[in-house]
């Protein structure tokens, strides 16, 4: 089975082990990984700013990217559930585009969804002896609806015991530009967040998109918490035992 990556803007910048490990779990459990090189940021900024206009340019360039894709896939539920709202912004006299915007929704996976869902495999034989915590992140489960694919798969990783944690269905508080526009409440809702990690007295919190990692563990790292942050392909592809 051939898959394309879709590598997102913060992986690619900011945490790019995860785009190796995401990489590594595909290929070990029988893909071919290719990397379309003219992949851009998907327009999710954009488009959660009101400019509809030029994320609607973002769309066609990204539809055309992956047109000829049988499956994409990619470590952020964020961006995924942003490629579904592409056919939203064609008016119906844009047919064509349109078709092909609900074409590419049809066949894009945030990772655990598509190893999950997609392949049917619960068990991709990790391995992490650590007391871990598991962030649910807005966007992929109230946008994309992913809830279940992530717990099912960390239950079957060697040694990791994982905590629910409270209030795990609050905001982190990063939202992409609210955590720039609306800094106290953003500051505020990241330390109620971390507060409730601290409730499970865990080593590593897991999430799945590296947006919410970002913002929680920054400002685990101001707060000098030691709680390791994790994204759930580091998990996923991790052989400690």
């Amino acid at each position: 089975m051939k898959v394309s990556l879709f590598i997102t803007c913060l992986a690619d910048v900011f945490y790019p082990r995860v785009g190796k490990d995401t990489v590594e779990i595909l290929e070990r459990i029988g893909c071919e990984v290719v990397f379309p090189e003219n992949q851009t940021c998907c327009g999710q900024p954009a488009y959660n700013s009101g400019y509809h206009k030029e994320a609607k340019n973002v769309a066609k360039h990204m539809i055309q990217v992956f047109d000829q894709s049988d499956y994409v896939v990619s470590p952020s539920g964020s961006c995924v559930a942003m490629i579904q709202e592409y056919v939203h912004l064609f008016s119906s006299d844009e047919k064509e585009w349109k078709a092909r915007a609900k074409a590419l929704s049809e066949k894009t996976f945030e990772l655990t969804q598509f190893l999950v869902d997609v392949l049917k495999i619960e068990d991709v034989g990790a391995a992490l002896t650590k007391n871990a915590t598991y962030h649910t992140s807005c966007h992929m489960t109230r946008l994309l609806g992913v809830k279940d694919a992530p717990m099912k798969l960390l239950k079957n990783v060697k040694g990791l015991q994982v905590t629910n944690l409270p209030n795990k269905e609050t905001c982190c508080g990063f939202g992409g530009t609210f955590s720039v526009k609306m800094v106290p409440i953003s500051e505020q809702l990241v330390n109620e967040k971390i507060a409730h990690i601290e409730e499970t007295e865990a080593e590593v919190l897991i999430g799945a998109d590296c947006g919410c990692l970002m913002n929680i563990g920054g400002r685990i790292d101001r707060l000098g918490k030691p709680i390791n942050v994790m994204h759930i392909a580091q998990v996923l592809n991790s052989k400690e035992g």
